[in-house]
């Protein structure tokens, strides 16, 4: 332990590293103890088991590193395994052999264009075994979505960023790289009149309280799934979320907590979806004694005709037939959600509300997912100031009237 010349103590010691080597380590700190804590904390994981990284690691090491013993104590279980399948199709193919310490941003920027530039049908072989396409020279230009190359560039960045603040690296080098501006997916809402269609058309199904709860509140599907009676309270008229419901590669249908802190609210619900849930309550208690011992008691709101979770993959196979019996047109489970921000803007609501109602993380997500309506209302905006400034009968010399402007 020493103090350098640019006034920091630096001190080193032996860690076990990512490959489970034992690797050198040197960690800095404004004083003496601050450097001291560092290193005895590295030391502390690395006794526990805990791997550390290491400045003369490579990339693939590092993601190894971050994937096993941070980034999977932080995601979500289904955000983690995305990571992971990023990580090991991408990352690690393109920048895996390179020393995280020599990473550039012009290594970065290279990798992020040659992977834009690539098919992925020839670097990843897929048509080796049945002999067609790229196998034979007749290449298909498969080629990566601009944002699933985004999603990668930022799955980069939060490993990188963490290697930043363990002070193994001085910058985070993929944030210099600017992401290629994308589209974002364009999609179609309902319409008013197609909203006022899709109620009426929904009751004949056995799911009808949850089409109705997802267009009037714009829940998501994890969070209608999840819902338990004991979070109702139909004589208020309130709904607590608490938890979502997610099929994991681990567990199965899980009880998850809702995908941000934020998410976790109480609601207020429309009259129509109160009287659609006590219908849905004497339809499921009719469902329970026809199962009879079958019947399984999970406390769930939305079930299987036998009482147990419905799978939200289940769910968008029936929305799909649903819409097709009902001779709509089809969209999206998700797309429910956008189609209330859609009609609560056109009527005017203010997008903090907006974005309060959908618990949405910042005021720009909303804003972003919805300018096609704020256009629109533009253009209403600008007509209704046409209106208020072509000629009128009035005399010219009347003064305007008094208007309030906020």
């Amino acid at each position: 332990m020493y103090q350098r010349k640019d006034g920091r103590w630096e001190v080193a010691g032996y860690v076990l590293a990512a490959d489970s080597t034992s690797k050198r380590v040197r960690v800095y700190g404004s004083t003496r103890r601050e450097a001291a804590d560092k290193l005895a904390e590295k030391i502390a994981d690395s006794n526990r088991g805990l791997p550390v990284a290491t400045s003369d690691s490579t990339v693939g090491d590092y993601l190894t590193y971050w994937l096993g013993s941070v980034a999977v104590h932080r995601l979500r279980e289904n955000t983690h395994t995305r990571y992971a399948a990023c990580v090991r199709l991408h990352l690690i193919p393109g920048l895996g052999n390179k020393k995280i310490a020599r990473l550039t941003t012009k290594d970065v920027r290279t990798f992020l264009d040659r992977l834009r530039t690539t098919c992925q049908c020839c670097i990843h072989s897929l048509d080796a075994e049945r002999k067609a396409c790229c196998a034979i020279g007749d290449c298909c230009q498969k080629q990566l979505s601009p944002s699933t190359v985004t999603y990668v560039h930022s799955v980069l960045k939060s490993a990188l960023e963490h290697a930043v603040r363990e002070d193994e690296l001085p910058r985070n080098v993929a944030r210099n790289v600017k992401a290629a501006a994308h589209r974002p997916r364009r999609f179609r809402p309902l319409t008013s009149a197609e909203a006022r269609q899709f109620p009426d058309a929904a009751r004949t199904d056995r799911l009808h309280a949850l089409y109705e709860l997802a267009l009037r509140t714009g829940l998501r599907k994890g969070e209608l799934l999840g819902l338990h009676w004991e979070d109702l309270d139909l004589t208020t008229g309130t709904a607590s979320i608490r938890r979502s419901l997610q099929r994991t590669r681990t567990g199965g249908l899980t009880h998850l907590p809702t995908k941000t802190r934020a998410s976790e609210r109480r609601i207020a619900l429309p009259t129509e979806c109160i009287q659609s849930l006590k219908e849905h309550k004497q339809r499921q208690d009719e469902e329970s004694e026809t199962a009879g011992s079958a019947w399984r008691d999970s406390g769930l709101v939305f079930t299987t005709p036998t009482g147990g979770p419905l799978d939200p993959a289940n769910l968008l196979r029936r929305f799909r037939s649903f819409l097709e019996r009902a001779g709509l047109r089809r969209i999206r489970f998700h797309d429910l959600r956008h189609s209330t921000a859609t009609l609560l803007l056109e009527q005017g609501v203010d997008l903090v509300v907006i974005k309060e109602l959908l618990r949405h993380a910042h005021i720009g997500v909303t804003a972003g997912v919805y300018a096609h309506v704020r256009l629109r209302l533009q253009r209403q905006a600008i007509q209704t100031l046409g209106n208020a400034l072509s000629p009128t009968d009035n005399d010219p010399d009347d003064p305007p009237s008094a208007a309030v402007v906020r």
